[in-house]
């Protein structure tokens, strides 16, 4: 019995997360899609100054994509579609300042964690509901969705542990114990100078990934805004390969130029 692949909408929610120069008209577009995840897709004429599509394919808009169905021999010879249409699908202007580069930075996560044509539907939400939560003065309200996106990320590629038990155990968290969220062994009693999580809090936020709720997670991430950037700061480092991400990097560097 042959089993057949299934079958793709005619088009489907999309952001760009990326773009490069293909040629003196074109471009490849790095683009996060419900459907069928990260994908590198080809824009023809995206570039010339009559293109429809110049003013559509942005950087954190919502666009309604359609693709053109690769042959066998493309399949096998190479990853790029080609973009059909993108038409723009609501969503709010584009961010500046701080909110500008916590965009760049999801997108950067996005790009160098997400292997290609592996479909993420609830990152793509968490994705979505975040952006307009990200404010230019850096907020609680934008940290906290930024650390939310952060934990459904990590979970979500099975780079997460279980916060609600030990990890080398399994037992359950102690009510009354803090523990310490380390790349290399998980869940763990606290050291003296690692950011400390009260049991209830890790609960609480396996609770709220495992609920599914963006808006619940990050209701539990506000409980514990601190520790939480530092361990997922040091989590993320660790599964990069210790490489720095470049919009982290420039945030410091004006951070620095500011002072």
């Amino acid at each position: 019995m042959v089993t057949r692949a299934p079958r793709l909408p005619s088009t489907q929610p999309a952001f760009v997360l990326h773009h490069y120069d293909w040629s003196e008209t074109s471009l490849i577009l790095d683009l996060f899609t419900r459907e069928q995840g990260r994908l590198a897709v080809v824009a023809k004429g995206a570039k010339r100054p009559y293109s429809q599509l110049r003013s559509v394919l942005l950087p954190f808009q919502r666009l309604q994509v359609g693709l053109s169905k690769p042959s066998r021999d493309e399949r096998s010879e190479a990853e790029v579609q080609t973009l059909r249409s993108a038409e723009w699908s609501g969503g709010h202007t584009l961010p500046s300042g701080a909110a500008l580069f916590a965009g760049y930075y999801l997108n950067e996560l996005l790009l160098k964690l997400l292997a290609r044509q592996d479909p993420h539907p609830r990152l793509f939400d968490a994705y979505a509901a975040t952006l307009p939560l990200l404010r230019e003065d850096e907020d609680q309200r934008s940290q906290t969705a930024l650390r939310a996106f952060e934990l459904r990320l990590l979970a979500d590629l099975g780079l997460l542990p279980d916060l609600s038990v030990v990890s080398q155990t399994q037992r359950p968290l102690e009510p009354e114990r803090f523990y310490m969220l380390s790349p290399e062994m998980g869940v763990c009693s606290l050291s003296h100078e690692a950011p400390a999580f009260g049991a209830m809090q890790l609960v609480q936020l396996q609770a709220a990934l495992l609920h599914g709720s963006q808006a619940a997670l990050q209701q539990a991430c506000a409980d514990c805004l601190p520790s939480l950037r530092a361990s997922l700061r040091g989590l993320l480092h660790y599964h990069l390969g210790h490489k720095p991400l470049r919009t982290r990097t420039v945030m410091l560097d004006l951070q620095k130029l500011l002072d």
